[in-house]
C-alpha cells in the first residue's frame, strides 16, 4: 500500500494544474441556451481572431534564466480531496479524505491516509420526502462520466434553477499544510441516510482515488487515476436550489536547504547558463 500510495503522490505531481470551474445558473445538458458571458469577457468581442503565436529561436531560449522545483527537493506531500452536497432541506452529504507522504533524512517515504464520510441535518420527514430535496425528475444531465481527458478534466452539468456548483483543483508549496478531519488508517468510508436515497462514498485504493455523492438530485464524483494520468472532478445537478462543491488540492512539501547549498546551486545554474 505504501509503494502505490507514494505512486499516486508522484502522478499527482506532474499531472495537476492550478484550475477551477463553477456554475450557479440553471443549464441543461442536453443543450440549453448558453449563459451569458462573464463581464470580463462580454467587454471583448467574441468574434475576434485566434490568438496570435510568435515563434522564438532556440538562441534566445537558450539565454533565458529562472529557477524551478527539482525532483530532489520534494520531500513529501499532503493531497486534500474534498465533496459536499447540501440540500435545501437541510441534509448535508460530506466525503473527504487526507494522503500525506513524507521522506525522512535516510530518504526512507512514510504515508498517512485518513478518511471521513457523513450524512446529516435535516428536519423531521426530509430523509423520506423527495419534494423537499429540490430534484426535479423532469430534468436530465448525463454524458459526463463518459469524458476522457489526459490530465485534469471539469466537467459541470446543471438543468434547473438556483444552483451552486463548483469545481476546484490547487496545487502550491506548503510545508505546514493543514489536513481534513477524518478517521486515521481508514483507506476508505462511507455513509448513507436512512432511506438510502443520498449516499456518501471515499477510497484511497492502489488504482487511485473515488469521491461519490449520490443524491436525489444528482452525483458529485472526483476520481485519480494515476496509471492514466487522470485527474476528473464532475457535477451533475438535476434540481433546484443544490450546492454542491468538489475540491482538490495538492501540497507539495521541500527540504530545507543550508545557505552553502543555495550557493553551490546558484553558482551551477549560473555555469550552466553561460554554455
Amino acid at each position: 500500500m505504501k509503494q502505490h500510495l507514494t505512486q499516486l503522490g508522484l502522478a499527482l505531481c506532474t499531472v495537476m494544474c492550478g484550475l477551477s470551474g463553477t456554475s450557479g445558473s440553471a443549464q441543461a445538458a442536453s443543450g440549453a441556451g448558453s449563459p451569458p458571458l462573464p463581464e470580463f469577457l462580454a467587454s471583448h468581442d467574441s468574434g475576434s481572431a485566434a490568438v496570435k503565436v510568435q515563434m522564438v529561436d532556440d538562441d534566445v531560449l537558450a539565454g533565458q534564466t529562472g529557477k524551478y522545483a527539482g525532483a530532489t527537493m520534494i520531500s513529501g506531500f499532503v493531497l486534500n480531496i474534498i465533496s459536499q452536497w447540501q440540500l435545501p432541506n437541510g441534509v448535508t452529504a460530506v466525503a473527504q479524505g487526507t494522503l500525506g507522504a513524507a521522506q525522512n533524512a535516510l530518504g526512507q517515504v512514510t504515508t498517512t491516509v485518513s478518511t471521513l464520510a457523513s450524512v446529516s441535518g435535516g428536519g423531521p420527514g426530509s430523509h423520506t420526502n423527495a419534494a423537499s430535496s429540490g430534484a426535479d425528475p423532469n430534468a436530465h444531465v448525463n454524458g459526463g462520466q463518459s469524458i476522457t481527458v489526459n490530465g485534469v478534466s471539469q466537467v459541470t452539468q446543471v438543468a434547473g434553477d438556483r444552483n451552486s456548483g463548483a469545481n476546484s483543483a490547487l496545487i502550491d508549496f506548503n510545508n505546514n499544510a493543514a489536513t481534513l478531519a477524518g478517521t486515521a488508517n481508514a483507506p476508505s468510508a462511507t455513509a448513507s441516510n436512512s432511506t438510502g436515497s443520498v449516499k456518501a462514498g471515499i477510497s484511497f485504493g492502489s488504482n487511485g482515488i473515488s469521491v461519490v455523492l449520490q443524491t436525489p438530485a444528482g452525483l458529485a464524483t472526483q476520481t485519480v487515476t494515476p496509471g492514466n494520468g487522470q485527474i476528473a472532478q464532475l457535477l451533475q445537478i438535476a434540481g433546484n436550489s443544490q450546492q454542491v462543491a468538489n475540491a482538490l488540492q495538492l501540497h507539495l512539501q521541500t527540504q530545507p536547504m543550508s545557505a552553502s547549498m543555495i550557493r553551490q546551486l546558484g553558482v551551477l545554474q549560473a555555469l550552466q547558463n553561460r554554455r
